[in-house]
């Protein structure tokens, strides 16, 4: 049994069938990446788990260390361990680095909130007053971000594109973090198009029309990459540029 189990999951959006019968495990304190061509259901799965508005309509369950959470709020969800990292991370205007921090953490001193951001690679000095808006770059606000999960101490934490729109010296960060974070018995859940990103995962899972069509070693899902595209059910073509090399 998975520390999060989803079990024959299916959710529409408008006329739309996005999930289809969504099955899916996690195993405790393991990294595993979330892969498929855009509109296959993966960023949708993520909202649905966390219980997102317009994502909670579903059939099927998910179920949290054997005990169903379909019925909670986002914040319920939170509160057991569960947390969603967007592809663009969230500005808060007025909202300064060290309370977007500790509004989640289980530490709410400043010595938390600098050790965290020690971690992503920020000066806490430099950062702990700014406020989380659009002076800070794309790269900055997902190492705060990032640097807040780990204030949390979740159990599981999802990461929707996590190198989307950040130069390398970030990614290699958030890269660090995600070994901390396995190190610490968290599991992850990496959404994305990436194989750099996939690379930092231990199992991966190949998502197409809904439902997870393969999954493995990473070995064998970075085929996908490889071959721009796997049989699946999906009744048109995938959008193949959303594959990067």
């Amino acid at each position: 049994m998975g520390v999060l189990e989803i079990k024959d999951l299916s959710l529409k959006l408008g006329n739309k069938q996005v999930l289809n019968g969504f099955n899916l495990d996690l195993w405790e304190g393991h990294v595993h990446a979330l892969i498929g061509p855009n509109g296959a259901g993966k960023s949708t799965l993520a909202n649905a788990v966390m219980g997102l508005a317009t994502y909670t309509d579903v059939k099927g369950d998910i179920l949290l260390e054997g005990v169903s959470i379909k019925g909670l709020s986002v914040t319920e969800r939170a509160r057991k361990g569960i947390t969603l990292a967007w592809q663009e991370p969230a500005r808060f205007e007025g909202l300064s680095v060290e309370k977007f921090i500790s509004a989640g953490a289980r530490d709410k001193s400043r010595a938390k909130v600098s050790e965290v951001l020690e971690r992503v690679g920020l000066e806490p000095n430099s950062y702990i007053g700014r406020a989380v808006d659009k002076t800070l770059s794309g790269g900055e606000r997902k190492r705060i971000e990032v640097a807040s999960i780990l204030a949390m101490e979740p159990k599981i934490v999802m990461m929707d594109e996590p190198d989307s729109g950040i130069d390398v010296d970030a990614l290699e960060k958030i890269f660090a973090a995600l070994k901390d974070l396995r190190s610490e018995g968290v599991t992850v859940l990496l959404i994305t198009h990436s194989l750099a990103v996939l690379n930092e995962s231990e199992h991966a899972f190949l998502v197409c029309n809904g439902q997870i069509v393969d999954k493995g070693s990473v070995d064998k899902i970075s085929r996908y990459f490889k071959d721009k595209c796997m049989p699946c059910n999906h009744p048109n073509e995938p959008d193949l540029e959303a594959v990067n090399e």
